[in-house]
């Protein structure tokens, strides 16, 4: 006579089961959590650096034709070179960097020239690090020229609206190829090489 299979099962061969009723909530809830998630982590990233301008100037196309750009609203970004603090305001040297489609600089693509972000008022240098990547908007004041080394060098001035300083990457993880010393069976106890 054959046992029927139901209550009486033991634990481990129990069918699992899911009410109707808390499959709708959590299928009810799983868009609003999604949609709550995606709002938070784009919140933090202002919609000026988000958004890209319709018509984007770059830096080498200022320093060609600075007179047809000046004035102009622009999109830059890129790795933070120095700081300066003057009396009344800041300057940041950045080397400009291609920006991503969230408008953050894609730091291991090489340079496109450099340009000085002007903040009003103080900016502590310890906040704005070297290599730092950086993303800002503002408008096109001036060309100025700077020395770098022994070479004249032609820098658009930005007066800086809205700035936002990206975070730093999480450190490197270790190469594949440099695995735990414990991975190794020769370094555990019970191996025969061990001792």
């Amino acid at each position: 006579m054959h046992k029927r299979a139901g209550n009486n099962a033991p634990p481990s061969k129990r069918p699992l089961s899911c009410s109707r009723e808390r499959r709708q909530q959590i299928w009810t809830l799983l868009p609003t959590l999604i949609l709550l998630l995606t709002g938070c982590a784009s919140q933090q990233i202002p919609k000026a650096i988000r958004e890209a301008p319709t018509k984007p100037i770059s830096v080498p196309q200022v320093q060609r034709e600075p007179d047809g750009f000046l004035g102009r609203q622009v999109r830059w970004g890129g790795s933070i070179i120095a700081v300066r603090n003057r009396e009344r305001s800041t300057e940041i040297e950045i080397l400009s960097r291609p920006l991503s489609a969230r408008g953050e600089p894609q730091g291991k693509k090489s340079g496109e020239g450099r340009f000085i972000a002007l903040v009003a008022g103080f900016a502590d240098p310890a906040e704005y690090p070297e290599k730092r990547l950086v993303t800002l908007t503002g408008r096109l004041q001036r060309l100025q020229t700077r020395d770098i080394g022994a070479y004249p060098y032609p820098y658009p001035v930005v007066a800086v609206e809205q700035a936002y300083l990206w975070p730093e990457p999480p450190p490197p993880r270790m190469p594949y190829y440099y695995p735990d010393p414990w991975y190794y069976p020769w370094y555990r106890p019970w191996h025969p090489w061990y001792w």
